[in-house]
């Protein structure tokens, strides 16, 4: 059977589409596709969300979780609007705020980062701290997510991106590669996602 167009696949209908509803980019396409085919939010789950702005990703996030859910987003610059009333934003880095802020919340079902750096033109520089980034993503997640628990990262396509696949699937379960179909033709940034947190070894006796 002939698969049925994509009305979202145009970059200027994914805007309009989350414009409708309610959301302030396009991005929310991006997560709303990975939570489908992962099944990785349900209601009640705690959730860390680094690199929150503008804020899309803790909307729908918010609205998955309901009411005994909650949500903490951090980025470092202001997220206007309100988000959802289970839905703390915290203004800052999101990797030196973990001690401070993000240990006080945890453990979390589900770690989301859509950090990216700022881009210099230089594709090879960009890869690399796209990199940096995503590792300490991951090695928050792997401090604070509980046993069970899932992590998606983004993080630009170059040859570092094996030993990204590995870092993660050391510490979870399953791994997967997802490009949703909300990303940029001329983009090369991917998702990895990590389900089912792997219990941390033992510490060995002294």
């Amino acid at each position: 059977m002939a698969r049925k167009p994509n009305p979202y696949r145009r970059p200027a209908a994914f805007t309009r589409a989350a414009k409708a509803r309610g959301f302030p980019a396009r991005s929310v396409f991006k997560l709303e596709e990975i939570d489908k085919r992962t099944r990785l939010l349900r209601q009640g789950m705690s959730v860390l969300d680094l690199g929150a702005a503008p804020g899309s990703w803790s909307m729908y996030v918010s609205g998955k979780v309901g009411g005994h859910g909650k949500v903490l987003a951090i980025d470092l610059v202001h997220i206007p609007g309100a988000l959802g009333a289970n839905v703390r934003v915290v203004q800052g880095d999101a990797l030196a705020l973990d001690a401070e802020v993000i240990a006080g919340e945890a453990p979390y079902d589900v770690v989301l980062s859509d950090m990216a750096p700022s881009t210099t033109g230089t594709r090879d520089l960009d890869q690399a701290r796209s990199f940096e980034l995503f590792i300490g993503a991951l090695a928050s997640a792997e401090r604070h997510l509980a046993v069970g628990g899932s992590f998606v990262g983004k993080i630009f396509m170059s040859g570092e991106f094996p030993k990204a696949k590995e870092a993660v699937r050391r510490l979870f379960e399953e791994v997967r590669a997802i490009r949703p179909e909300g990303v940029r033709s001329n983009s090369f940034e991917l998702f990895i996602v990590g389900l089912r947190r792997r219990a941390p070894a033992a510490e060995p006796s002294p």
